[in-house]
């Protein structure tokens, strides 16, 4: 699968935790497998990164049907607490985070777009087949998340060396 890195990339910024990321990638994968024969001409990450995102799309409907017919549980529901690890502290850079979160606080149609465009290099046309919409709205969206950005890190504190 040389587009796997590609499917879990985009599958972990939609669903925003890595073990729903991986169940989807799985998913999407065994939908792929079965339906091999609907690969039509030769980009198979255009369509292995299709299923990705509707994979996760109808991830996210099941969920919330199944959230209405279940009890709260505190332990279940509540965020766990982070624990400062010192190894993985210095492994992330202060830069990186910023930039993480910036993405992280994008509407899902504009962090998208910005993950197959930007960390996966796909094109305007092929982002535009991916998501299942007109080839301005990919323009439009991209453009507008771009400047998001550009106001979210422009506005974040900078630490002086």
């Amino acid at each position: 699968m040389p587009h796997l890195d590609a499917a879990y990339n985009l599958a972990r910024w939609i669903m925003r935790n890595d073990a729903d990321a991986d169940d989807v990638v799985q998913d999407a994968c065994l939908r792929a497998l079965r339906f091999i024969g609907g690969l039509r001409g030769n980009d198979g990450k255009v369509w292995l990164l299709k299923i990705v995102r509707n994979t996760c799309y109808s991830r996210f409907a099941h969920d919330r049907r199944r959230e209405r017919e279940t009890e709260f549980d505190e332990d279940l529901h509540s965020p766990p607490v982070e624990t400062l690890d010192p190894e993985r502290l210095l492994l992330n850079s202060r830069d990186g985070e910023i930039i993480n979160r910036a993405l992280d606080e994008l509407p899902d149609e504009f962090r998208e777009v910005v993950v197959m465009r930007e960390l996966e290099g796909l094109s305007y046309k092929e982002i535009a087949e991916v998501a299942g919409v007109p080839l301005g709205t990919v323009m439009s969206r991209l453009a507008r998340a771009r400047k998001r950005l550009q106001r979210t890190l422009s506005m974040a504190p900078r630490e002086e060396s």
